[in-house]
């Protein structure tokens, strides 16, 4: 099968799908789950609702004929992290997919009617734990989107001059710590730091009172490069696996602080939450889309011809303390697409200076914010610094999260009736320790 046809709308598989699964055939996003059986970390594949279990595949030969697994197999899918896999190169996670793609087809019945095969390697995703898909040696953090850019340098400084003198120039980022990266699902406690707010003489430490979500995308780097290399921006996707859900959680008033002179540090580093499944950049390539007009234009070494960004709706709702799981109130709707610096040119300008990618690391997009009042990406956006609280439906109002409050992060991709979906990313605020 072309590689160009596992994109193709037509393409339908055995497996039945619920109306509008964020997981057709056409998506077969990647993942790491724990056996139930307690059998360890295996890689899978979403397909529905079930993760398809790779490595039993593999142990059952589905994969033999794959010249670029040859070397790893069956090992390379009883893994704790996609990073094994993606250290094999692009030709092997493109094998792997379209192979899968091959299997789950409605007319290839090699999986379909082995009623043993089946049983082993269809797992219910309800039924399994899933794991942080990659080990990041080392993560950065950065600030693309010119709305969010915008109204933080209204709320903190001259509404005038909202943007720095920097930030029309190049993809504004800072290198954050990758041990406080959990999987989705995973609690985040409130953290302890320094605060002090405008009218307090000191400052004071405790419980962050100001604890936000950001509402990012998250890139997985697939392809290193040698310490001192650089990585031209018309090269850069090709470095690029795949793409995560992804929420920055932030302590604002931590932040506020601190981050005169040097930047973020523990406003920031006390948590984020990545997704369990990483849709990759080929399962997008139907959905690319031309981002804002950059003015001035970048350096030559950040032109880049063609459509680099992607058509992602993404939405983040919450549920608030001590209500119901189905009590979601949606707080904000936006696009990836309005982002104005692109992956490929992020990734271009982390590199220029010779600084080596690592297989697994992870790229955040910064806060994902739209032109409208509904399509805000954080709580201090959309509350105005506390200026303007929400209200929900128990009656309660947040200027920043609670104890309790649980995020929920979605996203998808849609086009011809194919679902690109991403899943989730959710997480709930404990009580500082």
């Amino acid at each position: 099968m072309p590689f160009s046809a596992l994109n193709d709308p037509a393409l339908r598989s055995w497996i039945d799908l619920r109306p509008g699964s964020d997981f057709p055939i056409q998506n077969l996003p990647f993942g790491v789950l724990e056996h139930p059986e307690g059998h360890g970390p295996r890689l899978c594949v979403a397909i529905g609702d079930y993760a398809l279990d790779l490595y039993a595949l593999a142990q059952r030969g589905f994969f033999d004929e794959i010249d670029e697994l040859e070397k790893g197999l069956p090992w390379v899918f009883r893994r704790g992290s996609l990073n094994h896999l993606l250290r094999l190169g692009r030709p092997a996670w493109r094998a792997v997919r379209q192979r899968v793609s091959e299997l789950l087809r409605h007319d290839n019945p090699a999986l379909r009617d082995d009623a043993a095969a089946v049983r082993e390697c269809l797992l219910r995703q309800a039924d399994v734990a899933m794991r942080r898909p990659v080990k990041p040696a080392n993560y950065t953090d950065f600030y693309s989107s010119i709305e969010h850019a915008t109204n933080v340098g209204t709320m903190f400084r001259d509404p005038a001059n909202a943007l720095l003198p920097n930030w029309r120039h190049l993809p504004i980022g800072y290198h954050g710590r990758t041990s406080s990266i959990v999987v989705s699902g995973t609690p985040i406690r409130r953290p302890h730091g320094q605060r002090k707010a405008p009218d307090e003489a000191a400052p004071t430490f405790g419980p962050a009172r100001q604890l936000d979500f950001e509402l990012e995308m998250a890139f997985v780097v697939g392809t290193g490069t040698a310490l001192g290399s650089t990585v031209p921006v018309a090269e850069a996707e090709s470095h690029i696996f795949g793409l995560a859900l992804f929420n920055d959680w932030s302590a604002r008033d931590l932040q506020s602080w601190e981050y005169v002179p040097l930047g973020p540090f523990l406003g920031k580093n006390f948590g984020s939450s990545l997704a369990p499944w990483v849709v990759t950049l080929d399962a997008l390539e139907p959905f690319r889309v031309a981002g804002p007009a950059q003015e001035p234009q970048p350096l030559p070494y950040l032109q880049l011809a063609g459509l680099h960004n992607f058509d992602v709706q993404l939405e983040v709702a919450l549920v608030p303390a001590g209500g119901p799981a189905t009590a979601e109130t949606r707080l904000s709707r936006t696009n990836f697409g309005l982002m104005y610096w692109n992956m490929a040119q992020q990734l271009a300008h982390h590199a220029s200076n010779g600084c080596n990618l690592e297989v697994g690391d992870l790229y955040a997009s910064g806060t994902i914010s739209g032109p409208t009042s509904d399509s805000l990406g954080s709580l201090l956006e959309i509350a105005w610094r506390g200026t303007r609280p929400v209200q929900l439906p128990d009656g309660t109002e947040r200027k920043f999260l609670l104890d309790g409050d649980t995020v929920i992060m979605r996203g998808f991709a849609e086009k011809g009736g194919v679902r690109i979906g991403f899943g989730e990313v959710r997480g709930t605020v404990l009580p500082a320790a």
